[in-house]
């Protein structure tokens, strides 16, 4: 009884460009698999526009259809999703899992200085290319000097787990080079301990205001008219159709990372996914059923956490990130907040987006900064970006902030 390595991860590029193409993956299970899967999906950029998933809690085969672009790099995401797979030995057809035994350790974070003369769109190239780099972004500050030059320190951990090395620095440094040119100065790296890294948190001071109205985790009765979600969401739970599993059925409208954020919540409730079957349908809706249980292997009986469940799914799925604009003293900030996960990974290219949709929109970035935030019982990760408005914003703040969550949400 086995599997071949290369077997694990089967992706089966599209032949016609909009076609989907197709990743399979038959591995050990483990509660959170699926979330993990979809985030990794969701960093390369391709976005699921089907899935199917079973599993008898010890072995799990899944299938996704995506959709890639030219630029998408097929053989290193297998890679990173081979990575993902629980290993497994055999032993009298027995699945022992290393990464229960021995948990991994904390990646090295490592400090990015960057000095460079300012333009237009300088932060989104430089966050495309450390995101091209495969170097994730923890956390960021950025500002600008009197005199037009930039200081920006990213704190930031190597996928690749290379960047220690002479090599690895030197390719990031002339990647830098080559899209910014004349307006790099200097680009400094060295690896930082963890105290630093603590100390180097941005501002954590939130107006209350701010706090009460964006990161509600309960369903109001009605979001405000004009306020940034997605489309009704229907959830609904039932016990009637399964003897050992929970159905959940949830109708709603398509976007950037769906499967994700439904993933991340059962992930977070430690519900284990049986069966799942995910699918769009024409003008952008999509159906998911899913058959589920609990961690002990139970169906959910009790009501309470029933309506708890389908209460944070449809929260997560009209609001999975929050986006506002608000005012800091005379100036314009862009606020931009996401959950993040109780492992304590956060959401993928949420920093890119950002970036981009201020540079098609024309705005320069005066200051930027990403910090954790403990509020309430959750942690989120929250984007505060300062406006340049030195000739005055070319346009109005609600379009900023829609078109901020329009490429949030994969709407552009």
């Amino acid at each position: 009884m086995g599997i071949l390595l290369d077997d694990v991860v089967i992706i089966r590029q599209s032949e016609k460009e909009g076609d989907p193409s197709v990743i399979t993956v038959n591995c050990p299970d483990k509660t959170g698999l699926g979330c993990d899967l979809c985030r990794i999906i969701l960093f390369f950029g391709t976005s699921i526009v089907r899935g199917d998933v079973s599993t008898d809690g010890k072995w799990c085969y899944i299938v996704f259809w995506v959709i890639g672009k030219p630029t998408t790099r097929w053989n290193l995401l297998k890679k990173r999703l081979m990575g993902a797979c629980p290993s497994c030995s055999s032993a009298s057809g027995i699945f022992y899992y290393r990464s229960e035994l021995q948990p991994p350790k904390p990646p090295d974070v490592f400090l990015l200085k960057l000095c460079c003369y300012d333009r237009k769109g300088l932060l989104h190239d430089v966050t495309w290319v450390l995101c091209e780099l495969e170097l994730t972004i923890k956390k960021v500050k950025v500002s600008t000097t009197p005199d037009g030059k930039v200081m920006d320190l990213f704190f930031v951990t190597d996928t690749r787990e290379l960047l220690h090395t002479k090599k690895r620095q030197d390719d990031t440094y002339e990647q830098l080079k080559d899209i910014m040119g004349d307006s790099m100065i200097s680009c400094d790296i060295e690896m930082v301990v963890p105290e630093i890294t603590a100390c180097s948190q941005a501002s954590s001071f939130l107006p209350p205001a701010i706090t009460e109205d964006m990161f509600r985790l309960e369903m109001p009765e009605g979001f405000p008219s004009g306020s940034l979600t997605s489309n009704s969401v229907s959830v609904t739970v039932d016990n009637s159709l399964s003897p050992s599993h929970t159905l959940v059925q949830i109708v709603c409208q398509d976007h950037k990372g769906l499967l994700y954020d439904i993933m991340r919540t059962l992930k977070d409730y430690n519900i284990q996914i049986s069966y799942g079957r995910f699918t769009t349908k024409q003008r952008g809706r999509c159906e998911i059923d899913l058959f589920i249980m609990q961690a002990d292997g139970k169906k959910i009986v009790d009501q309470s956490k029933q309506n708890a469940l389908s209460s944070r799914l449809q929260m997560e799925l009209c609001q999975p990130l929050r986006v506002a604009i608000v005012s800091r003293g005379p100036d314009t900030e862009l606020l931009v907040a996401n959950p993040v996960e109780l492992s304590g990974k956060g959401r993928p290219l949420v920093f890119h987006d950002i970036t981009l949709a201020l540079k098609m929109l024309n705005i320069c970035i005066f200051s930027a900064e990403i910090a954790r935030h403990v509020i309430g019982d959750r942690e989120w990760e929250v984007y505060r970006v300062l406006l340049d408005e030195g000739d005055g914003l070319p346009v109005p703040r609600s379009k900023i902030e829609e078109g901020a969550w329009k490429m949030l949400m994969g709407w552009e």
